[in-house]
């Protein structure tokens, strides 16, 4: 069930990105007088084909993982004498432009919708408080203490740990540093900390910003007490109940439900006794534990109970809810945001700063997409958002190939006054499927090997 809802999300997910992606090209193409003689969703076999009053076919293909439009082009086949002012190559260098840039354009546009349809469901999150931090780290030097709220991040509003993490991603790979509006959790307190940097997690497979400072996020205290009996578990035979307090383990106190985690893990097949408080009253059970052997061969012990987790304290929710026209201002400056990180992202990662391994492909893409779909729509929107403006960018660099590397031969041809000759657009055609073939190589990579 899982995995056929990782798979639809995707599908689901690409679908929606991809035909807003084309529908931009399509209605400026449109607009411009252009005839469109196919707009595909996918590629491959046609699933589904319907052709309009104008001629256009309009179809749904096999292969969910892009799509295009078609247009008449005398470059690509012989042209009518009557539609030869119809044709895409004879429209004027600013039609062209207009009609390149619109793909790229339609998923900042769709960004926005989302964000703003996001804030305007409303938003929930938790008060970024600290939970503990480490000796010695950059966070303890600079003086950031438990039980501190992060206020802001270089001058940025942030009401939830999301908002710190994104501002905290700009700085990665940085030799400058970073400035926090702190204050004692629930009190007017506020005093401004820096914390300098020095090549801060440089090249990192996956940078962890708040791991990177020695910073450790709140969280409520998880007591040992059982939320679910696993039906043929140990726990199930030892006769354990939902609700059971764990009070102690072997004749030693259990205050936390991790301990009771690494106390059972290390214990395979072992006989344990439990000390328990049921209905008010105190009993002892013994349990004799299950084992477990993960994908690299070691064992561990199992029980078989799910933990009840804590209710947070209500003064750290974070219930965000915008008004129409404020919910689209947000929306405009959430877009704007995130294209700023992405595009500083790829220069980091082309010098240096960040390393390849943070390239993602189709499957932890349809992961991220699946995992994001179980978690609710704002989850998803949020996700949709992101993905957006990711195409969008990418297409927009100037890569032969793509919409940017399109655009950056009518800019030429601007200034030149005429087209840039075929024979250099070959050229770099061909440069472009090389750098496309690479990432997409390195983005697979990447994704086969997080799965192993």
């Amino acid at each position: 069930m899982d995995f056929l809802q990782t798979v639809l999300a995707f599908i689901v997910a690409l679908g929606i990105l991809v035909t807003v992606h084309e529908f931009g090209h399509f209605w400026v193409a449109r607009r411009c007088g252009v005839k469109v003689l196919r707009f595909s969703v996918g590629f491959g076999k046609a699933l589904y084909t319907k052709v309009d009053r104008h001629g256009t076919e309009f179809s749904i293909a096999a292969i969910p993982l892009g799509g295009y439009v078609k247009m008449l082009d005398e470059r690509e086949g012989p042209v009518a004498e009557e539609e030869l002012s119809q044709a895409f190559n004879r429209k004027t260098v600013w039609q062209r432009i207009a009609v390149v840039i619109a793909g790229p354009a339609a998923n900042f546009l769709f960004a926005i919708f989302a964000y703003w349809l996001m804030f305007m469901i409303g938003t929930s999150s938790v008060a970024p408080v600290i939970g503990g931090v480490e000796p010695d780290s950059l966070a303890a030097r600079a003086g950031l203490q438990t039980q501190h709220e992060i206020l802001s991040v270089d001058g940025v509003q942030t009401p939830s740990w999301q908002a710190v993490s994104m501002q905290l991603l700009n700085h990665v790979g940085d030799s400058d540093e970073i400035i926090l509006e702190v204050s004692p959790f629930n009190q007017d307190a506020v005093q401004q900390l820096t914390i300098p940097l020095q090549n801060w997690l440089v090249n990192t497979e996956t940078p962890d910003v708040l791991g990177g400072l020695g910073l450790k996020p709140y969280r409520p205290t998880i007591l040992p007490r059982v939320a679910k009996v696993v039906s043929g578990s140990a726990a199930a035979a030892a006769n354990l109940k939902p609700q059971d307090l764990i009070l102690s383990v072997d004749g030693r106190p259990v205050t936390v439900w991790q301990e009771l985690v690494d106390y059972v893990q290390a214990r395979p097949g072992e006989k344990i006794v439990l000390e328990l408080e049921r209905d008010g009253a105190s009993l002892l059970q013994g349990v004799v534990l299950g084992s477990h052997t993960d994908d690299q061969g070691n064992i561990t012990g199992r029980m078989g109970v799910a933990v009840q987790m804590p209710d947070w304290p209500e003064e750290m929710r974070r219930d965000i809810r915008y008004s129409l026209p404020v919910a689209l201002i947000e929306g405009v400056e959430k877009t704007w945001d995130m294209t700023a990180l992405i595009l500083v992202s790829i220069k980091k990662m082309i010098t240096g700063l960040i390393s390849v391994k943070n390239l993602s492909g189709p499957i932890t893409i349809a992961q991220v997409a699946g995992d994001s779909a179980e978690r609710g729509l704002e989850t998803f929107l949020n996700f949709l958002a992101y993905l957006s403006i990711s195409l969008g960018v990418i297409n927009i660099l100037p890569i032969p190939m793509l919409d940017g590397g399109h655009l950056m031969y009518y800019l030429a041809e601007l200034v030149r006054g005429k087209p840039v000759p075929e024979k250099v657009q070959m050229l770099g055609l061909r440069i472009g499927i090389g750098i496309i073939m690479t990432l997409m190589f390195f983005a697979l990579y990447n994704d086969f090997m997080r799965l192993l």
